[in-house]
């Protein structure tokens, strides 16, 4: 299945985002830009949310059942998201999110395998586990294992 146009410029930039310990930065921002935008689609919101938890889940140390390669177009789809500039600009009504759902399409079809072992795995948690999954983690928060790499 090959990734959307533009998209594969973004795996580098994800890969020196994790290494440098950047996700929680990188987590933020998302969530300020999707809670700003009401006309993000309901599926958008979702699949925003969950590679969001697995980031959270995997910064932590809680999940780490995940392949190097998912992980690097999980945060490449959020990079992608966050980019100003892309196919279709975000500003344009009823457009400007079209690229970014496909985008996210793609990775969520692409992964679907490891996508759908986290659900599984974040089902299995408690509730209060579950609900740390949407907690962002503090701009400041140690990687698990250690500090930011």
């Amino acid at each position: 299945m090959k990734a959307p146009w533009n998209f594969i410029r973004y795996f580098p930039l994800a890969q020196r985002l994790i290494k440098r310990g950047k996700i929680p930065a990188l987590l933020f921002a998302v969530a300020r830009k999707s809670s700003s935008k009401r006309g993000l689609f309901k599926g958008l919101r979702e699949d925003l949310a969950l590679l969001q938890a697995l980031c959270v889940a995997w910064w932590r140390g809680e999940y780490r059942a995940i392949s190097p390669n998912a992980l690097i177009a999980v945060v490449a789809g959020l990079l992608y998201f966050l980019s100003p500039i892309d196919a279709i600009p975000d500003w344009l009504p009823g457009l400007g999110f079209v690229d970014d759902l496909a985008v996210l399409g793609w990775v969520m079809r692409k992964w679907s395998g490891e996508l759908e072992a986290f659900k599984v795995w974040r089902q299995a948690q408690t509730a209060d586990r579950q609900a740390s999954l949407q907690r962002l983690p503090a701009l400041d928060e140690p990687k698990a294992g250690g500090q930011p790499s």
